[in-house]
């Protein structure tokens, strides 16, 4: 079915704006921030351990009972390298963190992600525990020790993508 963007309209439930899309049998209206939805995806990329961590090699976050977003995150990274993208790791935690419904995750999903949302780059993984982050070519994520001679190979490959996590102080 071809759509065709004819006009904006504006949702009467939330007051944002919507966009009817129409064919020639049919009549399909389309939230207004699925066409703009964001991302915190790369693919093909490579995140350094941040310029300024105190890690000499890498470390599993410390576990705790109330576990902080770096254990969230190497829970769900570590023992399953490239199964999730970044989005699905953000958005599963930020999910599990304020015990929101399975039934109500994919529409909070699109809603998430309307507005920017800080990436990988952030994560505590790469500021504070030493490992850098893979994301392949369908944008899924692995960690990779700062030790390792992966993150050296990766580290240096010109094919991919080099960008650094972000520094934990300013200056």
């Amino acid at each position: 079915m071809n759509l065709k963007v004819t006009q904006i309209l504006w949702n009467r439930e939330n007051l944002q704006p919507a966009i009817s899309a129409c064919s020639q049998r049919n009549f399909v209206h389309l939230p207004y921030n699925a066409l703009y939805m964001k991302t915190t995806n790369y693919n093909n990329a490579f995140i350094h351990v941040a310029e300024d961590t105190r890690a000499t090699r890498s470390a599993e976050p410390p576990h705790r009972e109330s576990p902080s977003i770096a254990q969230m995150q190497y829970d769900m990274i570590k023992p399953n390298p490239y199964r999730y993208t970044s989005d699905d790791v953000i958005f599963s935690i930020y999910a599990n963190r304020t015990d929101m419904p399975e039934c109500d995750r994919k529409t909070a999903r699109e809603k998430f992600f309307a507005k920017g949302q800080a990436c990988l780059r952030t994560s505590p993984l790469a500021k504070t525990y030493g490992w850098g982050i893979h994301h392949d070519e369908k944008g899924r994520v692995a960690l990779i020790p700062m030790e390792s001679e992966q993150y050296n190979r990766l580290s240096e490959d010109s094919s991919i993508q080099q960008v650094k996590a972000m520094r934990s102080k300013r200056g």
